[in-house]
């Protein structure tokens, strides 16, 4: 035995599912409706499914918006499909599904779900997010690789000017001046105006 439902998959209540059981269904606004959808896109009585030889079959009403199937703009009865997309509007998008029941089946029911049960217009699908840990590098895949040459010329550089203001701190302690007449400072001197014996 099957039965079809609606999945809103864009509108007021993403998610939400409305069963569809019965001969002849009104899609529409007004909340005495049997698939009510309170959007002002809307028309209070915009569609009718009729269940025909096992299928239903949509029909626009006469709606302002219109009413689609995958795309396509009614322009008279269409039988729908599993899997087909009904749009009402622009923003309404709903999803056409077929639901297999096992009349034989036992369906366990917990105490507290019978307390809360929603319409059966309203019921939300359960959609528990699963988490799923990204995925481990393979064995073999070599470990990435610093540039340490930054690093070494960065060193290098500071090493540097540490030694030379060293030298020329050692240089400029002699307080007679004679270091600075040696040869590499000498020229330094000169350059300063210094005059070396």
């Amino acid at each position: 035995m099957a039965q079809y439902q609606f999945v809103m998959r864009s509108g007021p209540t993403p998610g939400v599912t409305f069963p569809l059981e019965g001969d002849q269904l009104i899609i529409g606004r007004d909340s005495s409706n049997n698939v009510p959808i309170n959007d002002a896109e809307i028309s209070r009585k915009h569609s009718r499914l009729s269940f025909q030889g096992g299928k239903y079959v949509l029909e626009d009403l006469g709606s302002t918006n219109g009413t689609f199937i995958n795309g396509q703009r009614l322009s008279g009865p269409a039988v729908l499909k599993p899997g087909d997309i009904v749009s009402l509007g622009e923003h309404i998008v709903l999803m056409y599904d077929m639901i297999n029941i096992d009349p034989g089946a036992t369906v366990a029911v917990s105490r507290k779900s019978l307390q809360a049960e929603p319409p059966p217009y309203a019921r939300q699908q359960a959609s528990t997010p699963v988490y799923s840990p990204p995925p481990a590098a393979p064995a073999s895949a070599p470990a990435k690789k610093t540039n340490l040459l930054p690093i070494f010329i960065g060193v290098g550089v500071l090493f540097f000017i540490c030694l030379c203001i060293a030298v020329f701190v050692y240089v400029d302690a002699d307080k007679t001046g004679a270091r600075w007449c040696a040869f590499p400072f000498s020229i330094i001197a000169q350059m300063l105006g210094s005059v070396c014996p």
